[in-house]
C-alpha cells in the first residue's frame, strides 16, 4: 500500500504476501488510537483467533501522540512515544494473530478536519482491498472527539463503496462512553466471554498506557462483565462478558441518512423510556 504519511505502517504477522493477507480479512476494526481495537473490537479478534476461515485486520488511524506518560515513559518525547505505541500495536497483532495491522499515522487534528486529504481515501482503499463481512468502528455517541471524527471518516469511506462491496454488518462500539443507556431493542450485545486470557494479554501489551497511569486492562474487563450481568434484570447471565454496540449498518446502506439524526434517535428513545417509566410509577 502507498501511505499518505511517511510513517504509515503495514504489518503482517505471519508474513503472507500483502494482497493475499488483506484479501483474507473477514472482520475489520478501525480505531483512532493504539489499544482501541483491543478494547472495542475484541469480539472480532476472538472470533477469528485460531480459525482457518476467518481473519481479523486492524487499522489505527492516528499516531498516538500526546498520550499520558509516567514511570519509564515519563521522559519520552512525543516522537519516542509514537514509536513505542506503534511497536505495542504490532505486538498486539502478533498475540492476536491478526491478518494485518495497518497504522496510518495521522495527527488527531488532521482527522478532525473533514477537508484533510487522504484519510477517507486511504480508508476506502483498505476497505476495497479487504472486503470484510463485519466492520467495528467507534460509536458516534462516544465522548472523545478523535474517536467521533474517525467514526465519521469511516462512515464516509464505507458510503463510497459500491453496494456489492459493502460489509454485512457495521458496529459502533464502546470505548470512551458506555452504551448501556441505549434502549434494549437497539443494543447489539457482542459476546466476548471467550478466551479471557487472550483478552488480558492483548491489553497487557500496551504497557505505555497501563504504566502511564490508565488501567485500561482492568476497566475494560470490568465493563464487559458488568454489561453481561446488567444486560437483563429478570434473566440469568448467558455470557460472562459482553461488548455493547450500535448497529451502524443502516448508515452505510443509506448514504442519505444523517449520522447525527440517526444517533440522536437513540438518545430520544432513551429519554422517552425514562420519562414514561417515571410517569407510570409516580
Amino acid at each position: 500500500m502507498q501511505f499518505h504519511n511517511p510513517n504509515g505502517d503495514l504489518f503482517i504477522p505471519d508474513g503472507v504476501e500483502e494482497t493475499a493477507a488483506l484479501a483474507r480479512t473477514t472482520h475489520l476494526g478501525i480505531s483512532a488510537h493504539q489499544d482501541d481495537l483491543e478494547i472495542m473490537a475484541y469480539h472480532g479478534i476472538a472470533e477469528c483467533f485460531g480459525a482457518r476461515d476467518q481473519w481479523f485486520t486492524g487499522v489505527v488511524v492516528t499516531n498516538g501522540a500526546g498520550s499520558p506518560r509516567a514511570g519509564i515513559y515519563a521522559g519520552h518525547t512525543d516522537e519516542e512515544m509514537q514509536e513505542v505505541r506503534r511497536h505495542e500495536q504490532r505486538k498486539a497483532a502478533l498475540v492476536g494473530e491478526y491478518a494485518c495491522q495497518i497504522q496510518l499515522d495521522y495527527t488527531s487534528s488532521a482527522v478532525k478536519d473533514p477537508r484533510c486529504p487522504g484519510v477517507v481515501e486511504e480508508l476506502l482503499a483498505i476497505l476495497r482491498a479487504a472486503r470484510p463481512r463485519i466492520v467495528y468502528l467507534h460509536n458516534p455517541a462516544d465522548k472523545h472527539d478523535t474517536h467521533v471524527a474517525v467514526s465519521l471518516r469511516c462512515i464516509a469511506a464505507l458510503r463510497g463503496l459500491a453496494p456489492e462491496e459493502r460489509p454485512e454488518k457495521v458496529y459502533g462500539c464502546e470505548v470512551w462512553r458506555d452504551l448501556d443507556w441505549v434502549p434494549d431493542e437497539d443494543q447489539r450485545p457482542l459476546p466476548v466471554s471467550a478466551r479471557p486470557n487472550l483478552a488480558a494479554a492483548l491489553l497487557g501489551v500496551f504497557d505505555s498506557q497501563i504504566s502511564g497511569g490508565k488501567r485500561y486492562d482492568l476497566a475494560t474487563a470490568g465493563r464487559r462483565m458488568a454489561n453481561a450481568t446488567y444486560l437483563a434484570s429478570h434473566g440469568i447471565d448467558v455470557e460472562t462478558a459482553l461488548t455493547l454496540a450500535l448497529d451502524l449498518t443502516p448508515l452505510v446502506q443509506n448514504p442519505d441518512l444523517p449520522v447525527a439524526a440517526y444517533t440522536l434517535d437513540f438518545i430520544d428513545k432513551f429519554r422517552t423510556d425514562v420519562e414514561s417509566r417515571l410517569a407510570k410509577l409516580a
